[in-house]
This record gives structure tokens, C-alpha cells and sequence, in this order.
């Protein structure tokens, strides 16, 4: 596994940012249910996302050594107008221009506080990158537009996706909703449609010891082949495992109990 680097991140940022203004300004409604995040409507959801991209913002900026709460964010919340798709726009633009400045002063170095304990810079660049990747798949799949996302990025977030996956295994196994009671089963995940240099297949195996993945063509308890964008987004349970040019191979139950269990909110 090999990280992106800095500044592709930061590209990437400003990259999916546009791309989430651009659905905000086609005459979507704002007001409609997100299906993959059925509590939210597509306003919160851009909201919750230029929210999380300032509260980032303020932690990189000011290399907080402990969390800072919401309501300390500027603007946390979005803009005063609620219903203006203008408004809501302009200020998710300066949500992204904010985060990236940011972390492009920061550099991937700087330290500071994460969930996950005193982390980098680098880590904020990276978790934000792949927060807003996969919801402008929410709020596409809610508008009813095409999805792309670049090849590097989509194995990227996977591969974070698993890292995260590791870690909730760690510190929070004990808890009922996460626990992989039971033997050792795997999941093997193949991109179809990826160049051999990227390498897009992974390896997870899972059971009562925890969890552990890696890149690699190797047999397991159940497969998941497909594009590697239907991939990505199956395995982030935002499209149904019998979605158009997704095959599921072996025991489909054991992929179904790792997607039930992996909760991470």
C-alpha cells in the first residue's frame, strides 16, 4: 500500500468540492432524501460536509492538540439562508478553499489531535479526501447523476476504509454491534477494470482476533468482483451487492456479516 501523495490529496479535495457545487447549482432538490443516508436530506448532507471539511480546517490550522468542539467551528452549520441553493454554494466553495489552504501550509507532517490520537496533518488530508469522495456518491445516487471518481483515489479510499476498519476492531471490538465472533473468514475484493499497476485487489481476513487486509490476488471465504467504483461503493454499503456488474462468489452470508458488523459511526 502506498499513500497519495500531499498535494494530490489537497487536489482532490478541491476537486470533489467542485464537483458537490456543481450538483448543488444543477436544480437538484435540496430537500430530497438521501437514500443511503435516509435521516438526512440533500441540504444536511452538503451541510455535514462542508461542516466537517471547517471543523478540519480549524484543527489543521491551529494544530490542536486536543478535539475541538462543533460549535466552536465558524460556520459550522452552513449558511443563514437555508434554502438557497446560492448561498449554500458560495459557502461550501469557501469550506473547500479554507481546508486546503490549510493543509497546504500544514504540509503532512504537522502534528496534532485525531480520533484516532495525536495524528498528522497528513491523516486530516487523507480522512477528508475519502469523506467527501463517498458522499458526493450519497448525493449523486440521490440526484440521479453519473458518479466517477480517479482510479487512485477509489483503491486509496478502500485502503483507508480497511485501515479505519482495523483500528474500530481495536478499540471498540468488545462492543456487540462490531464483534467478529466466530473462525477466521476472508473477503477477497477485485477491481475488474484496474490496470495491473494498480494492483486493485484486496485481501481481508476477520474472525475473533480481529481484523487484517492486504493488496493481493489470493483465494477467500467470499469475492466481491465488479468496477472498481461499484466496489468501492458496495464496500462503503452504498450500493446493493446485486447492483449491475457486481458479482458476489462464495459464501455471499460471510460478506453480509462484514458489512453488518463494520459500523463505524
Amino acid at each position: 500500500m502506498t499513500l497519495l501523495a500531499h498535494d494530490r490529496y489537497c487536489d482532490e479535495i478541491a476537486h470533489q468540492v467542485d464537483q458537490l457545487r456543481t450538483l448543488v447549482t444543477s436544480g437538484a432538490d435540496l430537500g430530497a432524501t438521501v437514500p443511503t443516508c435516509p435521516e438526512w436530506s440533500l441540504s444536511k448532507l452538503v451541510r455535514h460536509m462542508g461542516g466537517a471539511l471547517r471543523w478540519t480546517e480549524v484543527l489543521v490550522r491551529t494544530r490542536a492538540q486536543e478535539n475541538v468542539p462543533y460549535d466552536q467551528v465558524p460556520l459550522g452549520g452552513g449558511p443563514e439562508r437555508r434554502d438557497d441553493p446560492a448561498a449554500l454554494d458560495a459557502w461550501l466553495a469557501e469550506s473547500g478553499e479554507l481546508v486546503v489552504a490549510a493543509l497546504r501550509e500544514a504540509g503532512p507532517d504537522a502534528k496534532m489531535w485525531s480520533w484516532m490520537g495525536m495524528s498528522t496533518s497528513g491523516f486530516w488530508a487523507r480522512r477528508m479526501t475519502h469523506e467527501i469522495t463517498v458522499h458526493r456518491a450519497d448525493a449523486a445516487l440521490t440526484a440521479g447523476v453519473p458518479y466517477e471518481v480517479a482510479p487512485e483515489v477509489a483503491a486509496d479510499a478502500l485502503d483507508e476504509w480497511l485501515d479505519i476498519a482495523t483500528f474500530v476492531q481495536q478499540v471498540r471490538g468488545h462492543e456487540e454491534a462490531l464483534r467478529l465472533e466466530g473462525p477466521t473468514r476472508s473477503v477477497h475484493l477485485h477491481a475488474t477494470d484496474a490496470g495491473p499497476a494498480l494492483n486493485a485487489e484486496w485481501l481481508v481476513e476477520f474472525g475473533a482476533e480481529g481484523v487484517r487486509w492486504r493488496r493481493g490476488h489470493e483465494k477467500a471465504t467470499v469475492a466481491l468482483r465488479g468496477p472498481l467504483t461499484s466496489v468501492l461503493l458496495a464496500f462503503y454499503r452504498r450500493l446493493p451487492l446485486d447492483s449491475p456488474g457486481l458479482e458476489v462468489l462464495g459464501e455471499r452470508e460471510v460478506l453480509e456479516f462484514w458489512l453488518g458488523r463494520t459500523v463505524f459511526g
